[in-house]
């Protein structure tokens, strides 16, 4: 399917403001960008660099006044995600080395005060992709999804604790739960077709049977139309924007992404 997306964010700058913008997506072997449009205005230099991770980041400086990011882009995309209940858990001795970091606990994914949880969660499940299932749902079951959730960069113990979160919140708990069973599993930030409410979002990736597969556990079922813009180990490695001096926040941020039927 082809989707086109949009997004607007705009500033109100005090100060000279270095930024750090992760906005871009990447063609892959999920996706394929024909077309984007990235603006800045003002204009302002920009250096462009991949990060550790393969995703395309943009380093400027903003100058006092009004600052505005404008993208667009038109992306073929899988109107379907894989699925594949019964691949098998990689054992780690055979897991490939760039994928070893995902075991780890991380800043907001704590995995290691979530192994009895996580094995309590997949009782009797098959090692490997119905473990992570099984999480999914258990989130689905036990975490509400809230867009409006009021809780600031939440860490996987707190979620838990509260009970409710947006999605980043959800992914780092699924995140904790994999990798306290020994599953490698990333965040993945980008849009998804036909969210309510219509934002950036963020799901996880669990590496059973040899690959990546998505999870989604704000979504009731397995669904596709989505635009990757960024891997990390959580949140901290896939902000959208990060912007270094006096605290900033846009004062208006607009996405949208729309089904081109016709392209």
């Amino acid at each position: 399917m082809w989707l086109q997306t949009q997004c607007t964010i705009k500033f109100e700058v005090s100060v000279a403001t270095p930024f750090i913008l992760m906005l871009r997506p990447r063609s892959g072997a999920n996706q394929w960008i024909a077309s984007e449009s990235y603006t800045l205005n003002p204009v302002v230099p920009v250096l462009e660099y991949s990060d550790a991770y393969g995703n395309l980041c943009q380093r400027l400086v903003a100058e006092p006044g009004f600052f505005t990011i404008e993208t667009h882009s038109i992306i073929r995309t899988s109107p379907e995600i894989d699925v594949a209940p019964g691949a098998d858990f990689q054992e780690i001795q055979h897991l490939p080395n760039q994928v070893i970091s995902y075991l780890l606990p991380s800043r907001y994914c704590e995995s290691d005060r979530f192994i009895d949880l996580a094995h309590e969660i997949v009782l009797g499940l098959k090692p490997g992709y119905d473990q992570v299932a099984g999480l999914n749902l258990w989130l689905q079951k036990h975490i509400r999804f809230n867009p409006d959730a009021g809780h600031y960069q939440l860490s996987a113990t707190e979620v838990n604790q509260v009970g409710e979160g947006v999605c980043r919140d959800l992914a780092h708990l699924g995140i904790a739960l994999c990798r306290a069973l020994c599953i490698p599993a990333r965040m993945v930030v980008g849009y998804l077709h036909g969210l309510q409410p219509m934002d950036f979002h963020a799901w996880f990736e669990a590496y059973v049977g040899g690959r990546w597969y998505t999870f989604d556990p704000t979504q009731a079922k397995p669904v596709g139309g989505r635009v990757i813009i960024a891997y990390g180990h959580d949140a901290a490695d896939v902000a959208v924007f990060s912007q270094f001096g006096p605290s900033l926040y846009p004062y208006e941020m607009s996405v949208k992404v729309e089904h081109l039927k016709d392209y």
